[in-house]
């Protein structure tokens, strides 16, 4: 892939999405990240975008993205930090520390779940949230990005 740069969208995911198609597919669904990222990758050549698709069981190496994402000029960052959402001061001042638009996402929606899950310190630094809507909400992050 050529370096990033403003049509370039950033699509970081955090702990354990690396297992979607199999991991609780009642809560997450059947899709497994390659196939969003494929659904993405099409949509994105729709929009004269394009995605840079990582994922990351590590805290830091997602803080280290966000910035990276700042310095090549993306145009957009969609964010699913799954159950770092609700644990990380790190991400939340990551995200606040750079200009480059933050968008979060999320496969289910946290606040028809457990309690734990209803605060969001990713949320309280990003342009937006978009959850519950499976798969589709990493591509309605994408349209929302396309506009940025």
């Amino acid at each position: 892939m050529p370096a990033p740069d403003n049509t370039t969208v950033f699509v970081l995911n955090g702990p354990s999405l690396n297992l979607l198609g199999t991991r609780e597919p009642e809560i997450y669904g059947h899709d497994t990240l390659d196939d969003i990222a494929g659904r993405l990758e099409d949509r994105a050549r729709e929009l004269d975008l394009n995605i840079d698709m990582r994922q990351s069981n590590h805290e830091g190496h997602l803080v280290d993205w966000l910035h990276e994402a700042q310095a090549y000029d993306a145009r957009a960052v969609i964010l699913n930090a799954g159950a770092f959402t609700h644990t990380s001061i790190a991400l939340h001042d990551a995200i606040k520390a750079i200009r480059t638009p933050v968008i979060e996402v999320h496969l289910s929606n946290p606040h028809a779940r457990e309690e734990f899950r209803h605060t969001s310190f990713v949320g309280r630094a990003a342009r937006g949230t978009i959850a519950g809507f499976g798969a589709l909400s990493y591509a309605l992050a994408l349209e929302a990005a396309a506009q940025f």
